[in-house]
């Protein structure tokens, strides 16, 4: 399990970063573009927002599965020992039950509809489909990385 969480975790920085570059690569063309050449390209706002889409979504599966996403812990440190592991494998349940039935379930209805449907986006053309596709991609990440924490609760009580 340590060898897939490691995997995971490597191919997803690799992807955030990539995206990233690939966002502020984009921000510049559309700046000089409009500045310098005096035209501005029609499709770099919309990339932009797609990417950024797929940077926030997936990076919030990777910073769950780092436990590093946002929490109000006040609560949780005052439990200990075993209270405190069950209070987490029931965070980490209801985290995994949110993202099966919401963003796999849901976002896979709603790429599936999308994808019948035949919506693209209005200036790159590309179905809107393949960018939906990151909720019930992340959907799944969090539910990986919901199944990893669970077996490691120990080792983040004791």
């Amino acid at each position: 399990m340590e060898t897939a969480y490691k995997g995971v975790n490597r191919i997803i920085e690799g992807i955030l970063i990539f995206i990233f570059a690939l966002m502020v690569l984009d921000v510049v063309w559309q700046v000089f573009s409009r500045y310098v050449v005096g035209q501005s390209s029609s499709f770099t706002e919309e990339f932009a927002r797609f990417s950024l889409i797929w940077l926030s979504i997936l990076g919030a599966a990777y910073l769950n599965g780092k436990r590093a996403h946002l929490s109000m812990d006040y609560l949780i440190k005052k439990l200990e020992g075993e209270a405190l592991k069950r209070r987490m494998r029931m965070i980490e349940i209801l985290m995994m039950l949110f993202a099966l039935i919401v963003m796999v379930i849901g976002g896979g209805n709603l790429v599936y509809i999308t994808f019948i449907l035949g919506q693209q986006s209005p200036a790159m053309g590309i179905s809107l489909g393949f960018i939906y596709s990151i909720v019930p991609i992340s959907g799944l990440l969090i539910m990986f990385y919901s199944i990893y924490n669970i077996s490691k609760i120990a080792d983040y009580v004791d």
